[in-house]
């Protein structure tokens, strides 16, 4: 059975990349649609080398109406969408709001404007567990309160969700699943994908490979003194390609008729909080490369702990976040090793 063209917004990026490797293996064709504004061109070989198949690209801006409309025009059998487009570096997002809020909300706006028009069925967001802010109790679960966002970067993704809700509720013939991703990290097993920020990386996993392997002095271990069993604050660390296979799922379900409701949210985590220092030492134990680490201050914004409860996915979706740290860790230092073979890192 043929399946329906996905488009996925940002598919050069991160977590991008490795959901349209999962929806290739999965027998969907797909086209992405990327502005290039932090990630790279390169990342189509790797997904070419990892699926043999090449997807289609187009080099645009999603804020770009007469853009989107040229590629809808060209692609009229996109029946569902994911949407990665979106800055997302919290600090950035400080310095630069009005950056944040034309590019994360008018991308998702054009997107829903045009959808009915050309028969797309759904929509799959790419949210955050920041919509939580500083949760009262942990883990955090879907019912959880929505707090008052520390950042413009998270204020967009609560807006996104309150837009998506709005539109469907207004009668728009579209369903949309929004996901709530913790931390993703890793790499591909096959080191041909993986996180390569533009300039000095905002996450923390990347931030710690190039410290591994040189190219930055020491990583920054921003506070001790949180309430957590060893001062620093805890994550919950998903393994990106886990979080990719979520978005196949998420898409055949709201596809095919399967999801209960309009508009479905689901917590994507593992279920473990895992502080930042004993982050460290499960890259140090999995991989036997010490990580040169200091501590400093608290930084602004940071939230002590959050962690997720994923039963809800875990049970409708029949998902679950099953890859272990170790391989997660492995597969992140193979990726940066590979970065340093091709010259890049």
């Amino acid at each position: 059975m043929n399946k329906d063209r996905i488009l996925v917004t940002g598919g050069v990026g991160y977590i991008g990349s490795h959901t349209v490797v999962e929806l290739q293996k999965a027998g969907y064709p797909v086209v992405i649609i990327d502005n290039l504004s932090n990630s790279n061109r390169d990342v189509l070989d790797g997904i070419e080398r990892i699926t043999g198949i090449r997807p289609d690209f187009v080099e645009a801006d999603c804020t770009d109406m007469e853009a989107l409309k040229a590629l809808f025009a060209k692609y009229p059998d996109i029946r569902g969408i994911i949407n990665f487009a979106a800055s997302k570096a919290v600090g950035e997002s400080v310095q630069k709001p009005i950056l944040y809020y034309r590019n994360n909300l008018n991308t998702l706006m054009n997107l829903l404007d045009l959808m009915p028009t050309h028969g797309v069925k759904g929509i799959v967001f790419s949210s955050s567990c920041t919509v939580y802010g500083e949760p009262d109790v942990n883990p955090v679960t879907e019912q959880s309160p929505i707090k008052t966002a520390t950042s413009p970067y998270g204020n967009t993704k609560q807006i996104c969700e309150e837009i998506i809700t709005d539109v469907i509720r207004s009668g728009a013939p579209i369903k949309s699943v929004i996901l709530r991703y913790f931390n993703p990290v890793g790499a591909h097993p096959s080191a041909e994908i993986g996180e390569l920020p533009n300039g000095v990386p905002q996450n923390l996993l990347p931030y710690l490979t190039q410290t591994a392997i040189g190219i930055r002095k020491e990583l920054s271990v921003f506070g001790d003194d949180y309430n957590t069993p060893d001062g620093s604050c805890i994550r919950d660390y998903i393994d990106v390609v886990d979080l990719a296979k979520a978005h196949v799922i998420a898409v055949e379900r709201m596809l095919t008729e399967k999801s209960e409701s309009s508009i479905e949210i689901f917590n994507l985590g593992t279920g473990n909080g895992l502080s930042v220092l004993q982050l460290i030492n499960a890259f140090e134990s999995a991989t036997g490369v010490k990580v040169p680490h200091k501590i400093v201050g608290r930084r602004e914004g940071d939230i002590e702990k959050v962690w997720a409860n994923p039963a809800h996915a875990n049970n409708v979706l029949g998902w679950t976040a099953d890859t272990p740290i170790e391989d997660t860790m492995r597969n992140a230092w193979a990726w940066q090793l590979k970065l340093r073979e091709r010259g890049i890192m």
